[in-house]
Parts: C-alpha cells; structure tokens; sequence
C-alpha cells in the first residue's frame, strides 16, 4: 500500500467513477495525439484507465520512491516509460518527443508551479486535464471582471481555452482534503505566439496584478510608462477588468508608444 506523504501534498483519489471521467475527459480524437503524460500517478488510479487504450503512448512523472515501486509492480509494461523526480526540474524533451497532452491529481501545494511549466512548453502542450484545487481551477478558468481573475488567468488562457468541467468533493479522497477540488481541461488556442514581447507579456501581467486594487496606472508607473500610454482610457481599469487581447496591446504600446496610435 502506498501511504499519502503531507509534505508531497498527496490525497489519493479511491473513486474509480470519478478517475475514469478525468480520463474519458482528454479528448485525444479531437488533437490527433497519442502520447500522454500523467503528472504524479501516485496509486495508479487513472494509470490504470490509460493504460488499458492500446492507442496512447503513456508516460509517468512520479517523485515519490513508494509510488514507483508500486507502479511497477502493477503496470510493468510502463516501468521504461516512468520519468522518476520532480516533474517542476525535469527536462522533457529527450522523453517525450513532439506534441503531447498531459493529465493528473496535481499535488494542491505546486500546481500552480506546473502551469507556469506548462507555459514553457505551450507549443507542445496540446491539452491538459487535471484536478487541482476548486480555488485555484475557478481562478484559472475565470473571465474578466471576475475578482478571482489573475496573473494564471490571463497568462493560461492566453494561450489555451479554459473549461471548468466539475466539482470532486473532499470524501473520495484518502486521506480527504479540506477543500472541495475541481477537473478543468485546457486545450490549445490558435495563437501561435503573441502581438508583443511574450516574455515582457508575462512582466507587464505580474506586475499589474502585484497591485490589483490600484488602477493600472498606478500599478504599472515603475515601468516608466510613455506619454500616450498614460494617456489610455484601459489604464483608468484595475487589472481584472483587462482581457488578455487588452493585456497584449498595453504591452506592446508600453514597448513601443506608436503601437497606441495603430490600434
């Protein structure tokens, strides 16, 4: 038996009801993709659903040693395909070669950590599935003008369409958590890179939502922002006002000020 770890932030899902409609969730006809990375398998409660569809191509990234051996030992023919270590430090790319969707029970205390990883490798990450905190799934999925809408809210759907599928309660857990969980699905956009500097894209959004209560002239002024910036109606708005094609224009005006005089 594996034994939940605290400090590996572990909560084992035991319904199998719900492990396979996370599963049944990832859309793989829809991408054309095979290969799937599951992050923290821990007891193989949605390792089991994937492994069983001879189509995908399944990798494991677990940290915990127990998890390993228990894995194993129940899947042996994915013991070649098991990245063990901490999936935040990994380099993926000599494991997993092209285009790749990932799904798991991320672990409460980094799944934040694991989007921003997602985030640098958004052109091969074609859909995530994933259960996290209900706090932090509303706080992704959320639109403009929600207070809960923040610097992952823009960053992620930026980049990826954003669905908020269900509510997981704390009893299907062992042990269970104190919060209620939610299953989102992130599917790729169109967008295959930004109308601005995509790095200082990422300043810009921080650094704003730093100050959410301040307008955003406030928040922004040690960007030294140009004249005509200032000057924008957009920046009289507090940041979770802004959508993300508003945060890729201010970005690109605070770059470079004629950008304001061609939009």
């Amino acid at each position: 038996m594996v034994r939940p770890k605290k400090k590996l932030g572990q909560h084992f899902l035991t319904d199998n009801n719900i492990a396979g409609k996370i599963v049944y969730a990832l859309r793989l006809a829809d991408t054309g993709l095979t290969t799937v990375l599951e992050i923290g398998p821990g007891t193989g409660v949605l390792t089991k659903f994937l492994a069983s569809n001879p189509a995908i191509d399944l990798h494991l990234a677990e940290i915990d040693t127990e998890s390993i051996d228990h894995l194993k030992k129940e899947f042996p023919q994915l013991a070649s395909k098991i990245m063990e270590g901490d999936f935040l430090q990994m380099d993926l790319a000599p494991r997993i070669q092209g285009p790749f969707s990932i799904i798991g029970n991320f672990p409460y205390n980094i799944s934040s950590q694991i989007f921003f990883k997602v985030l640098e490798h958004r052109h091969e990450v074609r859909q995530v599935v994933c259960m996290l905190q209900k706090e932090v799934a509303d706080r992704i999925s959320a639109p403009p003008g929600s207070k809960v809408y923040g610097i992952l809210s823009v960053l992620l759907q930026a980049y990826y369409d954003i669905e908020f599928l269900f509510k997981v309660p704390p009893g299907v857990f062992f042990p269970p958590p104190k919060v209620m969980s939610g299953v989102i699905r992130l599917t790729r956009n169109q967008r295959t890179h930004l109308d601005c500097d995509e790095v200082f894209f990422q300043q810009v959004v921080k650094q704003a939502f730093q100050k959410r209560r301040k307008t955003l002239r406030n928040a922004l002024k040690h960007l030294n922002l140009p004249g005509p910036v200032n000057a924008l109606d957009l920046m009289d708005k507090r940041p979770e006002q802004l959508s993300v094609d508003q945060f890729i224009f201010l970005t690109r005006a605070i770059q470079n000020d004629e950008g304001v005089r061609r939009v």
